[in-house]
């Protein structure tokens, strides 16, 4: 079975609608996944702009959102989601905009993906203590199991 991500609010590579954007309420949109390998011990979730700050020249990847040690028997992630709504022991990273939490698609010029990256662990991390994009990367090093990846596309209007 293959790990797989998909969205009620979009689908692959389709456009995010305005509610989960900087111009509308600004919250995450919800996530279902299926295909958990049976020996996961946790999910993590990164979500990112690799079009960062103009797709015609872009520069860096921005981080939206970071989520460790969601449970592997979770099954998804509700509309907007915040961290009382997260599945119990789940921890947040800090993102781009320098909080833990979900930050929308808010992009300066053009047209952007947004990655929304699934990764099966065959362990459960430590507390990294709000840990940024990188800092889980290198946590998550040699424990992925399976990753899924759902993109969306936003462009203000």
């Amino acid at each position: 079975m293959t790990l797989t991500l998909t969205s009620q609010a979009f689908q692959q590579n389709g456009e995010i609608p305005a509610r989960h954007t900087c111009q509308g309420a600004d919250v995450s949109p919800p996530l279902a996944w299926s295909g958990v390998p049976a020996d996961a011990k946790s999910l993590a979730l990164i979500v990112d702009d690799p079009d960062a700050p103009d797709p015609a020249a872009p520069k860096i990847v921005w981080v939206h959102w970071v989520l460790y040690n969601i449970p592997p028997t979770a099954t998804g992630l509700p509309d907007g989601a915040a961290a009382q709504a997260l599945p119990g022991g789940t921890l947040e990273g800090i993102n781009d905009f320098k909080r833990a939490a979900y930050g929308g698609p808010c992009p300066p010029v053009g047209r952007h993906r947004y990655f929304h990256k699934l990764y099966a662990l065959d362990t459960v991390l430590p507390d990294l203590k709000a840990p940024t994009k990188a800092a889980l990367e290198k946590a998550m090093q040699g424990h992925v199991l399976a990753h899924a990846a759902l993109i969306g596309i936003y462009q203000k209007r």
